[in-house]
């Protein structure tokens, strides 16, 4: 054997294992000194907060519509402005309207010119069938003509009433005190009967329309003995950009049943809006109080799933972790309720789970789960 290559060799194998413990070194010591933090498992007693996408509506939303056809005369509002209950809004051509009014007027006023006539002739038959000239049939027959010509002036007073309120309709005001929405015609458009014109917006109050499913309706109302039934709670409403409305709201039944396809009931929260800022068909999220006493909880970064189980990892006294299985109870915002595989004072990697693996030892740096609480409960103001 070349006793020069044998050398060679043997230096180059050395070198490679050499490198490869340094390597490993390296990885154990990256593993030893990975700070990750922890939360240390506590009985606590909060209000935590569940988040329901909310429907806005104004207590009172209402579609103009023309009830007559005809031309559209004048508008006497603008769009959005705040107009009264009764305020006249649009006025449509009467032309037609009114020509029917005074042909039905013509019409009972002919009608009871014929009763007077019938009632005379009926005065006179009378007088003749006192002095037995003439037999009482010819007084029934009379009688008869006069219960005919009332009939006729009652139908031509019902007719004149028809036609005065259809002209009534060509002068459309505002049904309630609100807003009014677009509108969509202008001055010189032909209207057909049931024509949108615009819409009338109630919202010195709003309702806010969310969805619970089964379970969370058990949990949040049907218990009525429970501290937490939300009906007899003020709730908050978080707006689309993010901000806290700052009045409270009351929840209120808004159905009676469940939807047999999604498992889940309807409910309206009623706020006041003295500063009409909120408007119909805006969007929110209805947030719920949940009074928590004695419970463990968990942030929702601590969990991870494995084929449908729920796991954590768990410090132990070496400061090694530990995959642990749990149970999990109802989830309220950012954290857990602990149904079981946990017990207080012991400690859980708070985030970064997914980077770690079982056995793993770590430089642990302590979180304070009431500070996790307190920043989710200051997100509320």
């Amino acid at each position: 054997m070349n006793t020069t290559f044998y050398k060679g060799f043997c230096g180059i194998a050395l070198c490679t294992i050499l490198a490869c413990n340094s390597g490993n070194n390296n990885h154990a010591q990256d593993e030893e000194s990975r700070s990750v933090p922890y939360v240390t498992l506590e009985h606590v007693d909060t209000t935590l907060y569940t988040d329901y996408v909310a429907d806005i509506q104004a207590v009172r939303n209402v579609e103009v519509r023309s009830k007559v056809n005809g031309f559209l005369d004048k508008i006497f509002v603008d769009e959005g402005a705040l107009v009264q209950r009764g305020q006249v809004l649009f006025k449509i051509n009467d032309d037609e309207q009114r020509a029917d009014v005074s042909k039905a007027q013509a019409m009972l006023s002919n009608a009871i010119a014929d009763t007077r006539t019938v009632k005379l002739e009926l005065e006179r038959v009378k007088r003749l069938v006192e002095k037995n000239i003439i037999t009482k049939t010819d007084l029934d027959v009379a009688e008869a003509q006069l219960h005919a010509a009332e009939a006729r002036v009652q139908e031509a007073k019902s007719d004149l009433q028809r036609t005065q309120t259809q002209l009534s309709y060509t002068v459309i005001r505002a049904p309630f005190t609100g807003r009014i929405d677009r509108i969509p015609l202008k001055v010189g458009s032909l209207l057909n009967e049931g024509a949108l014109l615009t819409s009338v917006s109630d919202v010195n109050e709003i309702y806010a329309y969310f969805t619970l499913s089964e379970t969370e309706y058990l949990q949040n109302i049907a218990r009525k003995s429970s501290e937490n039934n939300i009906l007899s709670k003020e709730v908050s409403l978080v707006l689309a950009d993010g901000q806290h409305y700052a009045h409270p709201g009351k929840i209120e039944l808004a159905e009676s049943e469940f939807q047999e396809e999604t498992g889940t009931i309807s409910l309206r929260a009623r706020f006041p809006n003295p500063d009409r800022i909120l408007k119909h068909g805006a969007t929110g999220k209805i947030q719920l109080p949940t009074k928590i006493t004695e419970a463990i909880i968990i942030p929702q970064k601590s969990v991870f799933e494995i084929q449908d189980k729920a796991y954590i990892y768990l410090l132990d006294s070496t400061d090694h972790v530990k995959m642990t299985n749990i149970e999990l109870g109802t989830r309220f915002g950012h954290f857990y309720l602990i149904r079981s595989g946990l017990k207080e004072g012991q400690r859980i990697v708070y985030e970064g789970t997914q980077s770690l693996n079982d056995g793993a030892a770590i430089t642990p740096r302590k979180v304070s789960l009431d500070s996790l609480l307190k920043s989710a409960s200051q997100g509320l103001k």
